[in-house]
């Protein structure tokens, strides 16, 4: 954490003790941090849902509903089981101190409260929260950045061939219809070379956004290289991924990509091919998708062509 500042940070402060709750609130309240309180068990659960808060310091014995209770049952919620917890406690009995930290409390404190080992504690748990959510930020973009296209959006080349190759495997396994349509802009070189790979590039990102609109969310779809994109159709035969694939066709052909003084329209061809029972392995059926995908090529684009070995 570049710069701490309490004022970024909200603390439940849990005590069935008004007197109690004066304290710590005042402790925290002077060097700027936000507070809210619950002085029950069940309160304080409600208080969560609604608070939302960073840290919460959590009195160990209350009635009805104790610290340890509260702490489980939060620990047991995914929405809320990242707050840390610092037990509040008057007791030194080491059962009672094993029991807060197995339930997934941080820390504790002892009453009578000192204000700097309270405010030091509440600071060390809090940049330590700070801290994990920022890594697991940063992991989640280091994986968007390993599995996305970073230009359109969708699955690159790896990530594509990865989720297509379990389908392929339980296709195998269960003998399920599916199938694959490969993509390829029409003329996309001219695109290019008239109007700038700033135009092409827009292209691109159109035909992915008109492609992906057209599917299912079960459906795989990835730029495979270049203006080559492919799309998996799990659970779909053949006459079923033609119409998906002359849908696509027909969506493009429909749309333009704005220029200041032209609206440029492109066209796809589209081979079509579907897994077979003695199908090798991945790599024949995308050979045999892009075989199809020649021959509409050669039959003059802006059509969709099914492999004829199906």
């Amino acid at each position: 954490m570049e710069s701490f500042n309490p004022e970024n940070f909200l603390i439940l402060i849990v005590d069935d003790v008004s007197k109690n709750l004066q304290v710590v609130g005042a402790m925290l309240d002077e060097v700027g941090y936000a507070t809210t309180f619950a002085t029950s068990g069940k309160q304080a659960i409600e208080r969560v849902k609604t608070a939302n808060p960073d840290l919460i310091l959590l009195d160990l014995m209350m009635p009805e509903i104790n610290g340890l209770q509260v702490c489980e049952h939060l620990k047991a919620d995914p929405l809320h089981a990242e707050i840390p917890i610092i037990f509040l406690t008057a007791s030194n009995d080491s059962q009672h101190l094993l029991q807060a930290f197995g339930q997934g409390a941080v820390d504790y404190v002892t009453k009578p409260y000192k204000a700097p080992e309270l405010l030091a504690r509440v600071k060390t748990h809090l940049e330590l929260k700070y801290t994990r959510d920022e890594l697991k930020k940063a992991l989640v973009e280091l994986e968007t950045l390993a599995t996305t296209d970073s230009l359109t959006g969708i699955s690159n080349r790896r990530h594509l061939l990865t989720l297509a190759e379990r389908e392929f495997q339980r296709a195998q396994r269960y003998r399920n219809p599916f199938s694959i349509l490969m993509l390829d802009i029409d003329h996309f070189k001219s695109i290019n070379d008239t109007y700038g790979h700033a135009t092409g590039d827009e292209a691109l990102k159109l035909m992915a956004d008109v492609t992906r609109n057209a599917l299912r969310q079960v459906d795989i779809f990835g730029r495979f290289g270049g203006e080559e994109f492919v799309v998996f159709l799990p659970e779909t035969p053949l006459p079923d991924a033609v119409t998906v694939a002359d849908r696509i066709r027909e969506a493009i052909a429909s749309v333009s990509v704005a220029m200041d003084d032209a609206a440029i329209r492109m066209t796809v061809s589209i081979g079509v091919a579907t897994y077979q029972t003695e199908e090798p392995n991945l790599d024949t059926l995308l050979m045999r998708a892009d075989k199809a995908l020649y021959e509409a090529k050669q039959r003059g684009r802006d059509r969709v062509v099914a492999d004829p070995t199906n």
